[in-house]
Order: C-alpha cells, then sequence, then structure tokens
C-alpha cells in the first residue's frame, strides 16, 4: 500500500467526513532515506516539476563548522550517539537532522537533512 500524505477521511471528532474528490499523484509520500554510515551512495529522485531530489543513502563523512572561529572542515563519522527522532535509529546508526554524532573533532549536532539535501552538514557541540 502507497504513503497517502492527503486530509484524513476522518474529522477529529472520530466520525468519517465524505471527501469531494479522489486522491491525487500529488499527495503520495515516499519511504524515509534513513542514511546510514557507510561509503558513500545517493539516489536520485524525480520531484515534481521534473526537479530531482538526492537522497544519502549512506555517507561516512561530514561538514563540522566549529561556531568559536566559524572555520568548517571534512572529517569522518564515527558512530551515532543520540538522536531525539527515534531512539532506535542509535542503535542502527542512522542520521537524520537533529542527531548528535560522534567524530574525531568531538560531538557534532547534524543541521541538515541527509534524506532532502543529499549532504550532511553539523555544528560542533563541545
Amino acid at each position: 500500500m502507497a504513503i497517502w500524505q492527503g486530509k484524513s477521511l476522518r474529522k477529529h471528532t472520530g466520525g468519517r467526513s465524505k471527501s469531494n474528490r479522489n486522491k491525487r499523484k500529488i499527495e503520495f509520500g515516499r519511504d524515509p532515506a534513513e542514511t546510514k554510515i557507510g561509503e558513500r551512495k545517493i539516489k536520485k529522485i524525480r520531484a515534481k516539476g521534473g526537479n530531482e531530489k538526492i537522497r544519502l543513502t549512506n555517507e561516512n563523512k561530514i561538514n563540522v563548522v566549529d561556531p568559536k572561529n566559524n572555520k568548517v572542515q571534512v572529517t569522518e563519522i564515527l558512530n551515532v550517539i543520540e538522536n531525539a527522532a527515534n531512539i532506535q535509529f542509535v542503535r542502527r546508526n542512522i542520521i537524520n537532522k537533529g542527531a548528535v554524532v560522534e567524530t574525531s573533532l568531538g560531538k557534532v549536532k547534524v543541521t541538515s537533512r541527509p534524506g532532502q539535501h543529499g549532504i550532511i552538514n553539523g555544528v560542533l557541540v563541545e
């Protein structure tokens, strides 16, 4: 069954709402990218209007910004330490926005959306 991101068939009271039209292709969603640690691997996906989204499925490097001196360094990701989106993502080493990863520079919080942007950017926490 497809992922549908349209209006719910139920009202907030629990009753059924009558739909005045059918589902649209625009309203379909896709499975999450679930970016993992590993050798760089991307998927190109066609978006609306012929645009392309780059899905990052595997990556082992991160662009780290040091807030003290505003310098950017590319460093290797060692491990996922915490993830507010889902506790299980830590065990499975899945990276998404807001995840805290361990690098050689220290703890880094991910600020980009790897499943949408195709790159991992982060800010040094320690």
